[in-house]
């Protein structure tokens, strides 16, 4: 409850967190494992603000922390650190300021860190180099500075922080300068005849230095765009040429066309739906093959943010393995459509764990 209690809820989303229920599992958003501890906090795109409670500490079990695209202010809790289990931290696109806690180091199963767009500043600390299994990390477009650790993710963005030095090399950003372009020969001697007066030696040194200034600013400035562009489009190669069914490239996920989604749930005909939640609604399918599965719908993918944040969901779901989390099989994006395709569970789980 301490959790609730530091957010602003002010559309009441954490309505049914009730500090009277001996059960959190039955809370909204909360995923619990068959034992009954807290396994994953799915919030995004809530309109929560306020601050994040340093007593997400004590959910010792969590794996996924999902709180991205709110307006949650104030610094990141180091007793994150104590989540020795947690796989995914997405905290992006909120209004996080301070330092990243050194302790985000200890967390030794972390795969996905997601900390950008928000006004984090500080240097990064280098515990996050000791993190082994990252697949992703983004810390773009932030205020952070200084060197930058060997963090080994295959993944990783820092675009977007002006104040950053580079791959930390040994030396600190103190001794970070711009040398000239070109030095003339030791042996060049000007003589007395063919020397320029002063004050144009005096114009010409400016006028190089504001051009080397000037040229290594654009490479910059092109390089960040470049980055920034890449880091967008990274999880998902779209073939433009189809813009009604563009192909996207997702590991072992099934990519389903439009047509077959439909087809399988009868042009989404009501009478095919088994939940319906905030995100999207969920039909029963059947394919061509025979089998049948559960086809979520999404609402709203368009929203500010939402084809980033339907990707890296996409990833991170598709990567998640654990006994009490559907796994998704397949999906499908088009123009103007986003959907996630589940196996059904004919006990109606499927319905229950998808409304969200």
């Amino acid at each position: 409850m301490a959790i609730k209690t530091e957010l602003q809820d002010h559309y009441n989303v954490l309505d049914n967190w009730d500090i009277n229920s001996v059960d959190p599992c039955s809370w909204r958003m909360v995923t619990c494992s068959s034992d009954g501890y807290v396994s994953a906090l799915g919030l995004p795109s809530q309109r929560l603000s306020g601050k994040l409670s340093p007593g997400i500490g004590n959910l010792t079990r969590l794996q996924s922390v999902l709180l991205q695209n709110n307006a949650i202010s104030g610094t990141i809790p180091s007793t994150i650190g104590r989540l020795g289990m947690l796989q995914t931290l997405d905290m992006s696109d909120n209004h996080l300021t301070g330092s990243i806690p050194t302790s985000l180091g200890d967390l030794k199963n972390l795969n996905y860190l997601k900390l950008n767009n928000n006004s984090l500043s500080g240097v990064l600390p280098e515990s996050l180099a000791t993190i082994n299994g990252l697949a992703l990390v983004d810390l773009s477009f932030n205020n952070l500075s200084g060197p930058v650790p060997k963090i080994s993710a295959r993944t990783f963005s820092i675009a977007g922080n002006s104040m950053i030095c580079g791959v930390k090399s040994g030396d600190n950003c103190s001794s970070v300068s711009l040398d000239p372009l070109s030095y003339p020969p030791d042996d060049l001697k000007i003589q007395p005849q063919q020397a320029m007066s002063r004050s144009h030696r005096i114009a010409i040194i400016c006028g190089a230095t504001v051009g080397s200034v000037a040229f290594v600013a654009i490479v910059v400035s092109m390089l960040l765009w470049w980055r920034h562009r890449r880091n967008q489009q990274i999880f998902f190669d779209v073939n433009a040429t189809d813009q009604y069914d563009p192909e996207v490239c997702l590991g072992h996920l099934k990519k389903y066309t439009f047509k077959e989604l439909r087809a399988s749930t009868k042009n989404f005909n009501s009478k095919n739906i088994l939940g319906e939640g905030g995100y999207g609604i969920v039909y029963k399918g059947f394919l061509r093959d025979g089998s049948i599965v559960a086809v979520k719908r999404l609402k709203d993918y368009n929203a500010v943010g939402g084809e980033v944040q339907f990707q890296t969901e996409v990833e991170v779901i598709s990567l998640a393995v654990h006994r009490n989390l559907l796994r998704l099989i397949g999906f499908c994006t088009t123009e103007c459509e986003r959907l996630l395709v589940y196996p059904y569970m004919p006990n109606g789980s499927v319905a229950s764990q998808l409304r969200g």
